[in-house]
């Protein structure tokens, strides 16, 4: 449907935007305008101001600024063509006219919005009766106030097979049937009421209207819960129970959180947390958290802390992975073993809740903490099951730039996690320190090993490891920490480095020749121009025509070696220096112990250098 601007500037014009403020938003007259606290960010003095000649509103505080559109797309969440149809219908503007097709669909979902109206309506009337006995005593059970009672439009619907179809009766039974609020027995006898005998509540759309009903049994009995349907006005996936209400608390809020049930958005609402929202009976769907992501950058998921409910939480960090991007992610609350929100506030109050609510876990640390407890780390196969696990769960993300963080930091950690402990030092003589004294540390093997393995990595050494990046791509995604570590001095070497990354984070797949055309793009060295600079040196990744494989296990050693060693220099001066200021044994044996994996270090890349390592 085409909108055009006259029709726009018309809506417009028959709105009296202080009247559609004035709905969620406590105006005041201030000479032609009106002004208000400002719904949109929490101040004590008024500088939201509305002009209805003008047609706008603006805030001086937190610079928001809109027409009547922009109102209730901004402060209530409506999709821009909802907000429109809201406006023209409250103006009595007819929309310009859809395609045929498109027509009859609307007056379809016509009919079955008003047939979900009435339902609702009858439903609160029968709470109200005689038969709503039960459902009240339960509500009163469950200490749901009458307030929330309304605000969410508890129902009951008796227990009888034909109530409901008789009340509606005016809507016929094939649009009850559509609407799902009639069962259709398969053999064709006369439809039924679907729920029955069940405290009912409306599921709404992001306008407020009522496209579905959920209903809890209120006796003994199987499902506890029943739903509608899906029908043409209601997809559970494509939904949120709650999302009118907790669209416009959401931005005041500056959070939205997502809980497993509806009871408990509820329970959320009536302790004075009103940005809650539940999945329809689903995992969490890509619409859904598309839903989450209109209201705030990262929706805090807050799921009962038992199995069931952290195995949910941790399918929603999967179901995100994809979509992550800057400014777009997820944050975890995790409740007490056993306790779902309701309990916790029941137990401790509203305050116990906030407080899990403002530290919640970050996106990848829930995510560690899954791989990393998944199973032991005895071996070295359990050890390359989590890498490899980490690494699928980075390659997940869509977005480049995040998805070379989350690597980074995840194998950052697992590097953390698997590095072999410290020796602790023995003592030959009994007594703790007994007749040591202070030696000074052994002469390297020679002073070729050292220049081969200095900080500021010798040139030579250094493009031809850049050469065997470019000359085998595919390891460089899988080395990328290491790579990004290697301690390179000149500022060209720097800079090929990181296109090498940068071409394997952003290409599904790369050759030598790909890598070329990037590097010459860029005005670096390739690997044709580079290659006759690394004389002397006999490392086989540097040879065309080595063997791939042991040229490529020979890469990744020296990339390990030459990244990890100005660590291990920095860790070895300062347990030097340490021992300098005061003779301790433990200090000793470090640094003891760091010497030596240097000079091991240094002659392994000393054998490398002259194709004498067998690897």
């Amino acid at each position: 449907m085409t909108l055009s601007p006259q029709f726009l500037d018309e809506l417009r014009a028959r709105t009296l935007l202080s009247a559609l403020v004035g709905k969620s938003a406590k105006l005041t007259k201030a000479g032609r305008e009106y002004k208000a606290c400002c719904p949109f960010h929490n101040e004590k003095t008024p500088s939201f101001y509305v002009n209805d000649e003008k047609g706008f509103y603006h805030c001086f505080g937190c610079q928001a600024h809109g027409d009547a559109i922009r109102w209730l797309t901004d402060a209530r969440g409506l999709p821009f063509m909802d907000a429109v149809k809201e406006l023209a219908d409250a103006a009595g503007i007819e929309m310009p006219a859809p395609d045929p097709q498109a027509k009859a669909r609307a007056e379809r979902a016509l009919g079955l919005y008003e047939a979900m109206e009435a339902a609702q309506a009858f439903f609160e009337e029968q709470y109200g009766g005689l038969e709503g006995g039960e459902a009240r005593a339960y509500l009163q059970k469950r200490g749901i106030s009458e307030e929330t009672r309304k605000r969410f439009g508890f129902g009951f619907a008796p227990d009888s097979r034909g109530k409901l179809k008789t009340a509606l009766k005016a809507f016929g039974n094939e649009k009850l049937i559509e609407g799902g609020l009639l069962i259709q027995p398969d053999d064709d006898r006369e439809p039924y009421d679907r729920f029955r005998g069940r405290l009912t509540f409306p599921i709404r759309d992001r306008r407020g209207r009522v496209i579905a009903f959920s209903a809890r049994i209120l006796g003994p009995g199987e499902p506890k819960y029943l739903n509608s349907p899906e029908t043409p006005i209601f997809d559970k996936g494509r939904n949120l129970f709650n999302l009118d209400r907790a669209a416009p608390a959401a931005r005041a809020a500056n959070r939205v959180i997502v809980v497993e049930g509806q009871m408990d958005v509820i329970a959320l609402d009536q302790a004075g947390i009103g940005e809650a929202v539940a999945p329809l009976g689903t995992a969490l769907t890509d619409m859904q958290l598309a839903l989450l992501w209109q209201m705030t950058p990262t929706p805090i998921l807050c799921f009962d802390g038992d199995s069931a409910g952290q195995k949910a939480a941790v399918r929603g960090a999967m179901r995100a992975l994809p979509h992550l991007a800057p400014g777009r992610s997820l944050a975890f609350a995790t409740l007490p073993a056993g306790q779902d929100p309701d309990d916790l506030i029941r137990a401790n109050g509203p305050g116990a809740l906030e407080a899990l609510l403002a530290a919640p876990e970050a996106l990848v640390d829930r995510l560690w903490r899954h791989e990393r407890e998944a199973e032991p780390l005895d071996t070295p196969e359990q050890r390359a099951g989590l890498k490899r696990r980490l690494l699928g769960l980075s390659s997940e993300i869509g977005d480049p730039d995040v998805r070379d963080q989350y690597r980074a930091e995840l194998l950052r950690r697992f590097d953390e996690t698997v590095r072999p402990p410290r020796r602790e030092w023995q003592p030959n003589a009994p007594g703790r320190g007994a007749g040591r004294r202070f030696q000074a540390p052994p002469r390297p093997a020679s002073d070729a090993a050292r220049a081969v393995g200095a900080s500021g990595l010798n040139p030579s050494v250094a493009r031809a490891v850049l050469d065997g990046l470019t000359r085998y791509p595919a390891l460089i995604a899988e080395h990328a920490e290491a790579i990004a570590a290697l301690p390179l001095a000149s500022g060209e070497d720097r800079k090929r480095r990181d296109l090498l990354l940068d071409a394997a984070f952003t290409h599904d797949s790369l050759d030598p020749a790909a890598l070329d055309t990037i590097l010459a793009g860029a005005g670096v060295p390739g690997l044709a121009e580079a290659s006759g600079q690394q004389r002397g040196l006999n490392f086989s990744f540097a040879r065309a025509n080595a063997d791939p494989e042991r040229a490529q296990r020979e890469l990744v050693l020296v990339v390990d070696v030459l990244a990890a060693r100005p660590e291990l220099i920095a860790a070895h001066e300062a347990a030097t220096a340490r021992l300098k200021e005061a003779f301790d044994e433990t200090n000793f044996a470090e640094q003891q112990r760091l010497r030596a994996e240097i000079e091991e270090s240094d002659r392994r890349l000393a054998r490398l250098v002259l194709g004498d390592e067998t690897i």
